[in-house]
């Protein structure tokens, strides 16, 4: 796993500067602590920082082919470089390394842009080919490694793994986009393809960019989506023993490594699911790794534990306290842009404690959005079962008008907090969805944001990143549509980004069986009354994991990496919520309506009602500021 930089001179061959390229480099030190080194030619710079998880002794980038006219930069594992090295030797070509590396130098030339379509495994790199004057970036199917990328005024084509990389280029534009800002309110991060620069791109999952000399900036090209091909003639007790089957091969590929290797393990069916399967294919014991909070409304260590004692792991807990909140300028340092997931505390922090005992964890991440796991889609399909039985002309005015008079209670037992309900039933699928999910309802965003500032957005909704991905999905299935929104939208732009940023803040590489492309193309061809079956979300993989795992284990409410952000914003954290809401920082942006501003923390200090998850992304919108304001 490492950092890598890149810049090509789209103009010509002009000098690029050395001090600069370094610079970009240097920032990324904490992706690749082992190595680093920086190639240059005229036109055509490459930066890259290592952390050596295979081929340690001779896997240094940049990478060369034989004659040097390709050169690739390359952050990531490819599980299946073992095979491509032996076809790509049958086909002629020759190798110095044992590395996954120069499996993508050789495939470039073997197959051009199609050789993304070789790699199984999780990737971001960019690529020279001098003979076609073009640099070729390519980014893995699901988006578990990012890909920063600008085009400058003067020509110069920069791409990073991080923000920060290219965020200090002379000429980048980074006056915050509107877009960018109405998008952070509502989910909590910024989805692909913005940043919160108006003159910087993420390449999103699953594409690829061919930017070539003397031509403006390329246009990105899909390359890769979830099928939702549906099985037929597939028995539950068949589909089961697959699964199984597929997650163990899954997890098997990702074994390989010359460094220390383990798993975090939360006491959650996705995480226990991967321990298991590791078990069985380890020659010792795993090492597993989870942290607990002294606080046990959220603490899930005993379940862990219990994990671990059934597979005779060797494994490490470590409490952390509660209050916990000391990491929220270092958050702001990570990810570079606003974003506002809390659970990024205790992800940091399991993070940190595994790095001291390994290099390379395995984890349970994205068997929510592939088995529909989520609460939420439980929540989606009753809605949507009550909209398949009123007319449209009635359900929306109907429930519109509930929606609009009926009070919000917070306070209330679930049972009686029906505002949102209402509102969700009154519009259709994918607007019931986004309104959901949103971190600020459209209501709450139209009043934090100035009337200046709502003039900036022309009319912009949010809404319209769901719109178009949920245009192009390829199925019709209202569960298929909503976890394929998640796909595209929370999986990469909230949870990988989150995992990423907070392991390779330790140097340590996180691989996710899970997320294997394979698996989820064949996980997307289930029925989906196999993923939510009646109220019981992740059905068939629980009931595949019965002979792996307690009853307990599998089958109690799930919990989550949650921290108590109404009690901080009432007590210790309570002088730091009005500084940053009441204050300078986010009064001159222009952005917000300041007297809404003073509401929420006025309603949230007396309990009237829990703003917390309003006031953590405000909070976290003003640390970015301060970060910018510090000119870091």
């Amino acid at each position: 796993m490492c950092g890598i930089v890149g810049v090509l001179d789209t103009r010509g061959a002009r000098a690029i500067d050395e001090a600069l390229l370094r610079r970009m480099n240097e920032t990324q030190h904490h992706r690749g602590p082992d190595e680093g080194d920086i190639y240059i030619e005229p036109g055509v710079g490459f930066g890259h920082r290592r952390l050596s998880v295979i081929d340690v002794a001779s896997g240094q980038q940049p990478m060369a082919n034989e004659d040097g006219s390709v050169l690739v930069c390359y952050n990531g594992e490819i599980y299946n470089f073992r095979e491509l090295t032996a076809e790509l030797k049958a086909l002629g070509h020759s190798f110095r390394t044992r590395s996954d590396t120069e499996v993508i130098v050789h495939a470039w030339e073997q197959w051009g842009a199609d050789c993304v379509s070789h790699f199984r495994g999780m990737f971001a790199f960019g690529l020279w080919d001098r003979k076609q004057q073009l640099m070729f970036l390519a980014r893995d199917r699901l988006g578990v490694k990012p890909l920063f990328y600008t085009l400058l005024p003067d020509g110069l084509f920069a791409f990073g793994s991080e923000l920060k990389s290219i965020r200090s280029l002379q000429g980048l534009d980074r006056r915050i986009d509107p877009r960018a800002v109405e998008d952070y309110f509502a989910y909590g991060y910024i989805p692909e393809p913005r940043t919160i620069y108006e003159g910087a791109l993420k390449l999103a999952p699953g594409h690829t960019l061919t930017q070539r000399v003397g031509q403006p900036l390329a246009q990105p090209c899909r390359y890769w989506d979830v099928p939702f091909k549906m099985h037929h003639g597939m028995t539950e007790s068949d589909a089961a023993g697959e699964l199984v089957t597929r997650l163990r091969e899954a997890v098997k590929i990702r074994l390989v490594a010359e460094v220390p290797l383990g798993a975090f393990l939360s006491g959650g069916v996705d995480s226990s699911a991967v321990v298991a399967m590791m078990a069985g294919l380890a020659d010792g014991p795993v090492n597993t790794c989870s942290i607990g909070f002294k606080d046990a409304a959220f603490d899930e260590s005993e379940y862990a534990a219990q994990v671990a004692a059934q597979y005779r792991t060797d494994h490490h807990t470590e409490q952390v306290d509660t209050d916990d909140y000391g990491l929220l300028d270092t958050l702001a340092d990570l990810y570079d842009e606003p974003y506002a997931d809390s659970s990024a505390i205790p992800t940091y922090r399991v993070c940190q404690l595994a790095r001291r005992r390994v290099t390379v964890a395995l984890s349970g991440d994205g068997g929510d959005e592939n088995l529909a796991g989520y609460r939420r889609y439980r929540y989606a399909m009753a809605e949507q079962s009550v909209r398949g039985r009123i007319p449209a002309g009635l359900r929306k005015p109907l429930f519109g008008t509930l929606g609009r008079w009926y009070p919000k209670a917070d306070w209330a037992p679930r049972m009686f907090r029906a505002k949102t309900t209402f509102e969700a039933l009154s519009r259709d699928l994918v607007e019931g969805y986004f309104h959901g999910v949103s971190f600020m309802s459209d209501a709450m965003r139209k009043r934090l944001f100035s009337e200046q500032f709502r003039r900036q957005l022309q009319g912009y909704h949010a809404i319209e990143v769901m719109r178009g991905h949920a245009d192009r999905a390829p199925t019709d299935d209202p569960l298929s549509t909503i976890q394929y929104l998640d796909m595209k939208t929370y999986l990469p732009g909230d949870i990988l980004t989150k995992v990423d940023r907070a392991s390779m803040a330790h140097a340590l590489e996180v691989r996710v069986p899970l997320l294997d492309h394979k698996l989820v193309e064949w996980i997307s061809g289930l029925s989906p009354s196999l993923k939510l079956h009646g109220s019981e979300g992740k059905y068939l993989f629980k009931k595949s994991m019965e002979k792996y795992l307690p009853h307990d284990i599998l089958y109690r409410r799930k919990q989550g990496f949650a921290v108590p952000l109404a009690q901080w914003f009432r007590g210790p954290l309570r002088s730091r919520v009005r500084e940053a809401l009441l204050g300078a920082n986010l009064a001159d942006t222009g952005i917000f309506n300041q007297r809404y501003l003073a509401e929420l923390v006025e309603q949230h200090e007396s309990g009237r009602r829990d703003y917390s998850t309003p006031i953590w992304s405000l909070l976290m919108f003003d640390a970015f500021l301060r970060k910018e304001l510090r000119g870091d």
